[in-house]
């Protein structure tokens, strides 16, 4: 079992930046791998950005390439995403997602284990 909480979320214009936190705790962070979603009202929970178990493999959504980075801190049992140039389209509950094994996946059904989500709002 993996517990996750999500913090960091909140209001900001359009063109700011938010860092979002996910803490586990549970069964050995260093052996899952990890990954966040975002789902907008009356849309798809989609994929945003995934991170293997090492850190050492990263892969990204297209709607986000190029201005969110997703990092994970093994030794603090934390994972990251640094949001920056925020668009109103990025207005979402973003959920951090854990599943078993070292990669990631873009599929949410490959995960078993969720936080409980943390509102981002982006205004224009």
């Amino acid at each position: 079992q993996v517990q996750l909480v999500e913090s960091g979320g909140g209001l900001v214009q359009a063109g700011g930046s938010l860092r979002l936190s996910c803490a586990a705790s549970g069964r050995t962070f260093s052996s899952v791998a990890m990954a966040w979603f975002r789902q907008a009202p009356g849309k798809y929970r989609e994929f945003v950005a995934g991170i293997n178990w090492s850190g050492g493999g990263t892969y990204y959504g297209d709607s986000v390439k190029g201005r969110f980075t997703i990092s994970r801190d093994n030794a603090k049992d934390t994972v990251y995403l640094q949001m920056n140039s925020l668009k109103p389209e990025d207005t979402a509950v973003y959920f951090c997602a854990a599943r078993s094994g070292s990669s990631y996946s873009t599929s949410t059904s490959a995960y078993p284990y969720w936080g409980q989500g943390t509102q981002v709002t982006v205004s224009s």
